[in-house]
C-alpha cells in the first residue's frame, strides 16, 4: 500500500516525519544526527512546550521536515508536553500539520516497554519506521533481538542503530528516502465489552470530528483511556456528538462494573508480550554493567553528596579561571572599538550615544559570554553522560521533606541555566499542584542571567590580586546555595498551607551513562550562545541606548560634573524616587536606576551600572569595560563621601538579585503556563518582598556589627 510520501512532495512541501520515543532513549542525539546545524526552535502557539523541527535530506539530495516532539511513555496523555504529542499525532493542532510519515526511536535494552508506544502509533494507520538506538549495549544486557522477525511481524523497516556513535543514520536516511513505505499489518484483539464503543466512538469521529477511519479508530481507543484526561490550547475540541456517545459508554461500564480502561491496556500488553517472546533472546551473559558500578558511588546516600558538590564546586572553579583569558580578549577589542569610534567621531552626543550607551552598555554584558558558555557546556555534558538523573533521584529524598519529590528538581536544576526553559520543563509533572509549586519557586535558581551580576560584584568585593580564586569560588557556590535553599523554603510554605497536598512517588528512569557527545553538547552550548548575544544585540542595547537618553536628558542648565548632570535626568529623578525605599539596603539613586531598568533582563544591571558610571571611567570615558567599572564603582561615594559599593553593599546586591524576581520573560511564561495573572504577580510580590526583607536584615546587621 503506498504511502502519503509522493503527494505530500507534489503539494509543494517536504515530507514531514514525527520523531516520537520514550525519555531517555536517545531521541534527541538521533534528531541532532539528521539535521545538524538545520534546526529551528520555538514553542507551540499558546503552549509553553519546545517545538524543535529540523530538515534532512534523502538519498536523492530532497528536503524532509523532521519534528521532534516531547518524550513520552504512552499517547494516554497524563502532563501537557505528552498531550502535544498526542494532539499533533491525531492532527488535532491548528498550528501544526499532521505528520505524513513517524519515526518511533525506542531503547532496544527495554524493547518490551518501549512497544507500548510503538503498539498506539501503529493504530495511526501512518507509515512508521521503528529505530532500534542503543544496540552497542544490547550484548551488554544479556540480550539477542532477532531484528528479521520483528521486522516481519510489524510490517515496516526497522533499523539498528547507535545514534551516539553515528551508526545507523545512513541507513535510516535510506529508508527515510523510500516512497512505497508500507503500513504496518500490526494488528491487536480489542476486548469484547469495549468493541462495540470503539466502533461507535469511531464513526462518530469520522462523521463529525472529519477524521480519517484509521485515525478516527485510534482516537477513539485513546479516548477510552482513563489516564488521558489533559487538555491544551491550540487543539481543536471534540465535537458534541462525540463526546456525548463518550460519556454515555463510560456510564454504562461504570454500572456494570467494567474496568474499560484497564482491559485496553491488558490487552495491549498481552499482544507485546506475545512479540517480544519470539523476537528477544536471553543469552544468559548479564550481569552488572558499568553504569550500575559507577552508581553505587554516584547515588550512594553519603558520596553521591560528595560528587554532587564536587561537580558544581569544579564548574564554578572553571567560570573563573578558564573564562580569563577569553574575557581579557573581549574585553581588549570592546576598548578598541570604543577608543576607535572616539577618534573617528566629532564630539556630541551623538558620540555620547555610541561610546556611553551603545558599547557601554552592550561591551559590559558581552564581556561574560565566555563564563555564559562554559556554563551551558557542563550543563550539556552532565545532561549528555546521564548525570542530571542521578542529580534529580540523589535530591528525591531532600525534595519529599518540603513536599515534592525527584522529579520537580530537573525544572529547578534546569533553571540554574534559565528559569524559561526549567518552567517549560514542568510539563512533565502530572500532580497540577506540584507543578504550580515548582513554577512559583523555579525562578529563585540562580540563573545563567544572575551571573554577570554576581561576577561584577565578587570582582569589586574581592579584587583578584589580594584574595585566592578559591574565596571567589565560595562566594559564589554562596549565592547558588541561598536560591536553592530559597527555593525549598518557599516549596515547603506553599506544599504545607497554600497548595496542600501529599507528594507523589517518584518513578524515574535512570538512563545508562555513554560518554558525551562532544557535536551534541557544542551544539547546545551554541544555540543558547546565540540567545545570549541576540537578547545582547536586541534587549541590553535597546535599553542601554533609552538608558543614556534618561541620564543625558533633560540637560543640567549651567555648569555641572557628570554625577550632576545624571542627577538632575529623568533617570537620576527616577532613581531619587525609589531611593528613600532602597536606602536601608544600603543602596542609592543611581543603584536604583539598575535596580528599575534590570525588571527587563537581569543582567541589564550590569549594562546600567556601566551607562551610569562610564562617565567616570578611568580610561578617559572611551567605554566602559569590567576592570574601569570596577574602578568606578570602587570610587562612587555617598555625598558625605562615605564609600558607596563597601563589601557589605556588595553583597547585599548579590543576595538582592538571589531573590528578587526581575525578569519579564520569566513573569510572561508563568502566565502562560498558569493561564492566569494572579500567580505571576503573586510570584513578583512574594519574591521582591523577600528580597528586601532579607537585604535589610543582612545590610543592618551587618552596620551593626561593624561592616
Amino acid at each position: 500500500m503506498s504511502d502519503t510520501f509522493s503527494k505530500s512532495a507534489t503539494a509543494g512541501r517536504p515530507p514531514v516525519y514525527a520523531l516520537v520515543g520514550n525519555p531517555n532513549c536517545g531521541k534527541s542525539t538521533l534528531f541532532n544526527a539528521l539535521t545538524g546545524l538545520k534546526q529551528k526552535v520555538g514553542n507551540y502557539p499558546g503552549v509553553t512546550v519546545e517545538k524543535r523541527i529540523g530538515t534532512t535530506y534523502s538519498q536523492h539530495g530532497r528536503p524532509i521536515t523532521v519534528i521532534d516532539l516531547p518524550g513520552t511513555y504512552s499517547l494516554a496523555a497524563r502532563s501537557p508536553d505528552e498531550a502535544i504529542v498526542r494532539d499533533v499525532l491525531l492532527g488535532r493542532r491548528t498550528d501544526t500539520a499532521q505528520p505524513d510519515r513517524i519515526i518511533c526511536i525506542v531503547d532496544a535494552t527495554n524493547l518490551e516497554r518501549n512497544l507500548y508506544l510503538v503498539h498506539q502509533v501503529l493504530d495511526l494507520g501512518r507509515p512508521v519506521i521503528l529505530v532500534l538506538n542503543m544496540m552497542d549495549l544490547v550484548a551488554t544486557a544479556g540480550l539477542n533481538l532477532r531484528l528479521t522477525r520483528l521486522e516481519h511481524a510489524l510490517g515496516i523497516p526497522v533499523v539498528p542503530c547507535e545514534a551516539a556513535n553515528g551508526k545507523g543514520i545512513l541507513e535510516l536516511r535510506l529508508a527515510m528516502s523510500r516512497p512505497d513505505l508500507p503500513l504496518s499489518r500490526h494488528s491487536w484483539d480489542i476486548p469484547v465489552p469495549i468493541a462495540p464503543a470503539v466502533s461507535e466512538l469511531q464513526a462518530s469521529l469520522v462523521e463529525h470530528d472529519r477524521k480519517q477511519p484509521l485515525i478516527a479508530r485510534a482516537e477513539a481507543l485513546l479516548l477510552l483511556t482513563d489516564q488521558d484526561t489533559v487538555r491544551v490550547a491550540g487543539s481543536t475540541p471534540l465535537s458534541a456528538p462525540t463526546t456525548a456517545i463518550l460519556a454515555a459508554w463510560k456510564r454504562r461500564w461504570e454500572g456494570e462494573g467494567i474496568d474499560w480502561s484497564g482491559a485496553l491496556v491488558n490487552s495491549r500488553y498481552e499482544g507485546i508480550g506475545r512479540l517480544c517472546a519470539e523476537v528477544v533472546q536471553r543469552t544468559g551473559r548479564s550481569g552488572p554493567g558499568i553504569s550500575d558500578r559507577i552508581d553505587g558511588v554516584v547515588v550512594h546516600p553519603l558520596w553521591g553528596w560528595l560528587v554532587l558538590g564536587g561537580v558544581m564546586a569544579v564548574l564554578f572553579l572553571s567560570i573563573f579561571t578558564l573564562a580569563e583569558y577569553p574575557m581579557n580578549w573581549i574585553d581588549a577589542r570592546v576598548a578598541a572599538l570604543g577608543g576607535w569610534v572616539q577618534d573617528l567621531m566629532p564630539p556630541g552626543d551623538l558620540r555620547d550615544l555610541v561610546t556611553g550607551g551603545a558599547i557601554a552598555g552592550v561591551g559590559g554584558v558581552v564581556v561574560f559570554l565566555p563564563q555564559i558558555l562554559i556554563l551551558f557546556f557542563f550543563l550539556g555534558l552532565l545532561e549528555s553522560t546521564g548525570y542530571m538523573a542521578r542529580a534529580a533521584f540523589i535530591m528525591d529524598r531532600l525534595m519529599s521533606r518540603v513536599g515534592l519529590n525527584g522529579k520537580s528538581f530537573i525544572p529547578l536544576l534546569s533553571s540554574y541555566a534559565c528559569a524559561i526553559p526549567g518552567i517549560m520543563a514542568t510539563r512533565t509533572i502530572e500532580d497540577p499542584k506540584d507543578r504550580l509549586v515548582t513554577i512559583l519557586v523555579a525562578p529563585l535558581m540562580s540563573c545563567s542571567a544572575r551571573l554577570p551580576v554576581y561576577l561584577l560584584m565578587i570582582a569589586a568585593l574581592l579584587p583578584g590580586d589580594r584574595v585566592s580564586v578559591g574565596a571567589k569560588v565560595g562566594l559564589m557556590l554562596l549565592m547558588y546555595a541561598l536560591g536553592t535553599l530559597g527555593a525549598f523554603g518557599f516549596a515547603w510554605l506553599f506544599k504545607k498551607y497554600l497548595l496542600q497536598g501529599e507528594p507523589p512517588l517518584m518513578l524515574m528512569e535512570l538512563p545508562p551513562y555513554r560518554l558525551p557527545r562532544l557535536r551534541d553538547v557544542l551544539l547546545h552550548m551554541l544555540e543558547r550562545a546565540g540567545l545570549f548575544l541576540r537578547k545582547a544585540g536586541t534587549i541590553i542595547l535597546g535599553i542601554s541606548i533609552v538608558l543614556w537618553f534618561l541620564t543625558t536628558y533633560p540637560k543640567h542648565p549651567g555648569p555641572a560634573t557628570s554625577q550632576d548632570q545624571i542627577a538632575h535626568s529623568f533617570a537620576g529623578t527616577a532613581g531619587r524616587v525609589l531611593e528613600p525605599a532602597i536606602k536601608p539596603l544600603g543602596f542609592d539613586w543611581r543603584i536604583g536606576i539598575g535596580l528599575i531598568s534590570s525588571f527587563a533582563a537581569r543582567e541589564v544591571f550590569v549594562s546600567s551600572l556601566a551607562v551610569v558610571f562610564s562617565v567616570d571611567s578611568l580610561d578617559g570615558g572611551k567605554h566602559a569595560d569590567i576592570a574601569p567599572l570596577r574602578s568606578s564603582l570602587a570610587a562612587a561615594v555617598w555625598p558625605d563621601g562615605a564609600k558607596l559599593f563597601t563589601p557589605l553593599v556588595c553583597l547585599t546586591l548579590m543576595i538582592y538579585y538571589v531573590f528578587a524576581m526581575q525578569c519579564m520573560s520569566t513573569v510572561a511564561v508563568v502566565q502562560r503556563e498558569t493561564n492566569s495573572w494572579r500567580w505571576p504577580l503573586f510570584q513578583i510580590a512574594y519574591m521582591t518582598g523577600t528580597a528586601w526583607l532579607v537585604c535589610f536584615a543582612v545590610y543592618q546587621t551587618g552596620r551593626a556589627l561593624g561592616f
